[in-house]
């Protein structure tokens, strides 16, 4: 009984299908291969962050899973933009930036407005979706990201659900899995 007042880390996320995961992996390959240092994202563990809650009491999963059954969305496709990176003292974060898409921020809105209104806290700050690759990546002076253009637009995402998922920490090591589904059907 007691181990279920324990916290859980979740978060909202757009997986993606292993043959997607793969095309994403082939250009974190090469900024791992240009980079000096730099801890990398797993193959399994690629996605699209639509919010994060932090540590939620166990017994909130059932207003979670109303919330994500609530969403009304259809499937849409998402494209890939450029690598980019976010800059950090100890290292920078690189990511894969997403071209803009209507659906994509109206389901994030929608997801943002339900989760305030059944009173979970949330970060305030603007959505920018992206796709993490690495973090506290240093690359070499001579690797340029901009090589990797082509490989970055020729990868399209199609988007047909949206996970709430648990975030664990296993032998020092992120470990992601996935708590329920909500399909994203045509109304």
């Amino acid at each position: 009984m007691q181990k279920e007042r324990i916290p859980i880390r979740l978060f909202i996320a757009l997986n993606f299908s292993n043959a997607v995961k793969a095309q994403i992996t082939e250009i974190l390959q090469k900024v791992r291969a240009g980079s000096l240092q730099g801890r990398f994202v797993d193959e399994e563990q690629l996605h699209i962050t639509l919010e994060f809650l932090g540590e939620i009491p166990p017994g909130k999963l059932p207003v979670l899973k109303k919330v994500l059954d609530g969403l009304s969305s259809g499937p849409f496709a998402l494209s890939l933009t450029k690598v980019g990176f976010f800059r950090r003292p100890e290292g920078n974060t690189y990511w894969l930036g997403v071209e803009h898409s209507d659906a994509l921020f109206r389901l994030q809105a929608q997801l943002h407005k339900s989760l305030l209104a059944h009173g979970f806290s949330l970060e305030e700050r603007k959505f920018t979706p992206h796709i993490t690759l690495g973090r506290n990546v240093l690359l070499r002076d001579d690797f340029r990201t901009d090589e990797l253009a082509n490989a970055v637009k020729e990868t399209r995402i199609d988007i047909d659900k949206v996970d709430l998922m648990l975030s664990e920490f296993i032998n020092r090591r992120p470990k992601y899995t996935v708590l329920h589904t909500k399909r994203l059907q045509q109304t």
